[in-house]
């Protein structure tokens, strides 16, 4: 983890306190804006990110998962060490339940499922020629699995808003997901068709997790900003 004194301050932005969603001795949830770093990337030009600028007003501040630079939504720090290994090991136990939305192009279906829940099973693996984009491979992939629910279909027919939630967290793993069914994100710069969309519609909206310190349940949203 870098820290944020390792860069000269001038290269790190200010805090915005409409991000802290929860705050406590032992995590934060932060609602990180689409286009912001999530931790710092190599070179100072990409020194400023959301750890860095957590890290400013909360020093014990450490990252327990990342979201996608184009990705907004709820990010969870952990305070101090021992709180990061709880948290990473609850998320590596599958302990931590996410859930995300997202507007797909064209008209998805209904699942076919009682509860009106479909999955998407597919093998994903790094595409290594082209990095950082990932692929499917069916013979040497890692499993991976997507649920995803229809929320409401643009009157239009042109696209469709989704409920998602990652089994599996690989990387890239719902926007690979969602453009091998044939509905890629909107706005999806690296796995979808060029739309003219301001951003990457995809936000991680919903965390729920048991608090490492005395298990009580912890339930955080925020709602997607499109």
């Amino acid at each position: 983890m870098i820290a944020a004194g390792a860069y000269p301050a001038s290269a790190i932005g200010l805090f915005d306190d409409e991000w802290l969603v929860h705050e406590d001795a032992a995590l934060l949830v932060l609602d990180k804006p689409a286009g912001l770093l999530a931790v710092p990337g190599r070179g100072a030009d990409k020194a400023d990110c959301l750890s860095a600028r957590a890290q400013r007003r909360w020093p014990d501040a450490l990252v327990v998962h990342r979201l996608d630079q184009a990705t907004s939504g709820l990010m969870l720090l952990a305070r101090g060490a021992a709180m990061q290994r709880a948290l990473s090991q609850a998320f590596a136990e599958r302990r931590v339940h996410k859930r995300y939305e997202a507007i797909v192009h064209g008209q998805v279906p209904d699942a076919e499922a009682a509860d009106g829940w479909g999955l998407i099973e597919l093998p994903l693996r790094l595409d290594w020629p082209r990095r950082p984009l990932s692929i499917v491979d069916a013979e040497h992939g890692k499993p991976s699995c997507t649920r995803w629910r229809v929320l409401r279909r643009d009157a239009a027919g042109d696209t469709t808003r989704l409920a998602l939630e990652p089994i599996t967290g690989r990387s890239h793993q719902l926007r690979v997901h969602l453009q091998a069914i044939g509905h890629p994100i909107v706005g999806d710069t690296l796995y979808g068709p060029p739309d003219g969309a301001a951003r990457l519609m995809l936000h991680a909206g919903a965390l729920q997790f048991a608090h490492p310190l005395d298990g009580h349940a912890l339930a955080l949203q925020r709602s997607a900003p499109f």
